[in-house]
């Protein structure tokens, strides 16, 4: 009882009404962010009774309560599993392995949740067995399974089986983004370290994507949580607690409205955390984010005298290559660069130019003699517009030359 008012001073007095609008706006937002093809996020622990079957109904029917579009929970530990009890099935009518036999790409959405079981919150649910013992989910009826479905649903939650199990392993490297439950206890932490580092091991990509709840089964917990979170979050794995609540200790079917309102909190942000993390996975985004702007012409990208861009130089070298010859008898000038021409800076090319255009040549005006250095060669016959006129002959009448 002083636990419980000294939580509702502090709440009284140090909370902000702003700050948690905020936090929740924030994960709602998160949490129904886009997504373009189905995110599919594994829940998974490393023993019995940590709380994963819990974890991942909480996921559900978060996603189911906040997304508009189709949400799908799907049992893959058949092994008497509770998920379909924690979501408020009655009854099973058809399981995984019953689907996969019939299952077909050309299958509607319509055509397939009539083999579904519908939850709270407008949610499917695809158990994995029906409640006999010895039945096993192969791994070539999950690949099924989930490939078929994927296409249907936005959020797809999988309870899997604990680690090392085969089904397990393969659902923490095909999935987008991955949740591992851990009770928070040493020994749990201890032994998720170890996982941690195991699913590192695997593909670098996996732990970025990986999100850590440390569930509390009893009020008072003896590991400090931000200890907790600081050594299981190195590597970039992301640490959440989910408190512990009466309603969800006691068993049977999850109602929300009896959920405490820190659990409700709790549950919200890891499902926004998960998701984002899933969200991060898409190709397309990632190299929407990593591609830099390329060039983008304006008005000043080619006036005279600027260096233009490289892929158009090879463009520009050649147009300066088939400059005709100048029309004043002047021999061409080698090539130099505008700011150091001696003659006035040309006008300005107009606006309606295209920008990827190279500027225009101008002829420069008449020039003294060029150097002997710089004389055209002797084959090159002079302009006729402009012919010279005959050297006189010197030769005298005995040298053969003409009799004045």
């Amino acid at each position: 009882m002083s636990r419980r008012a000294g939580r509702a001073l502090r709440r009284v007095f140090a909370s902000s009404p702003a700050a948690e609008t905020a936090a929740v706006t924030q994960a709602a937002y998160a949490i129904q962010q886009p997504v373009t093809t189905g995110r599919q996020i594994a829940v998974s622990s490393i023993r019995g009774g940590a709380g994963k079957s819990t974890v991942a109904a909480l996921l559900a029917l978060t996603y189911a309560h906040y997304r508009p579009d189709p949400v799908l929970a799907v049992e893959a530990d058949p092994a008497l599993g509770t998920l379909p009890h924690r979501l408020g099935a009655r009854e099973v009518r058809w399981s995984g392995t019953d689907l996969a036999q019939i299952v077909d790409p050309s299958m509607l959405i319509t055509d397939l949740t009539g083999y579904l079981l519908p939850f709270a919150g407008g949610g499917w649910l695809l158990p994995g067995s029906q409640g006999s013992i010895g039945a096993r989910l192969d791994l070539d009826t999950y690949r099924i399974v989930m490939t078929s479905l994927r296409r249907h649903f936005a959020a797809t939650v999988v309870d899997c089986e604990t680690l090392p199990a085969e089904v397990a392993r393969t659902a923490l490297v095909t999935t987008q983004a991955r949740v591992l439950v851990t009770p928070a206890t040493p020994e749990g932490v201890a032994a998720t370290r170890s996982v941690l580092n195991w699913v590192g091991g695997l593909h670098p990509g996996l732990l970025p994507t990986t999100v850590v709840v440390l569930t509390h089964s009893s009020p008072d917990s003896g590991v400090d949580v931000r200890k907790a979170a600081d050594h299981l979050g190195a590597g970039g794995a992301a640490v959440l607690p989910l408190p512990y609540d009466r309603h969800l200790a006691a068993g049977g079917a999850i109602r929300t409205k009896l959920l405490g309102e820190r659990t409700r909190e709790a549950a919200a942000r890891i499902a926004a955390e998960a998701m984002d993390r899933a969200v991060s996975r898409d190709p397309i985004r990632r190299q929407h984010q990593s591609r830099q702007p390329s060039h983008q012409p304006g008005p000043s990208a080619h006036q005279p005298g600027q260096p233009s861009h490289s892929a158009q130089q090879p463009h520009q070298a050649h147009q300066a290559s088939q400059q005709p010859p100048q029309q004043n008898g002047q021999p061409p000038q080698p090539h130099q660069p505008h700011p150091q021409q001696p003659h006035p800076a040309p006008p300005q090319p107009q606006q309606a130019a295209a920008p990827h255009q190279p500027p225009p040549v101008y002829a420069p005006p008449a020039a003294p003699p060029a150097p002997a250095s710089a004389a055209p060669p002797a084959a090159s016959p002079p302009p006729a517009s402009a012919p010279a006129p005959p050297a006189p002959d010197r030769r005298s009448p005995f040298d053969g030359g003409p009799i004045h």
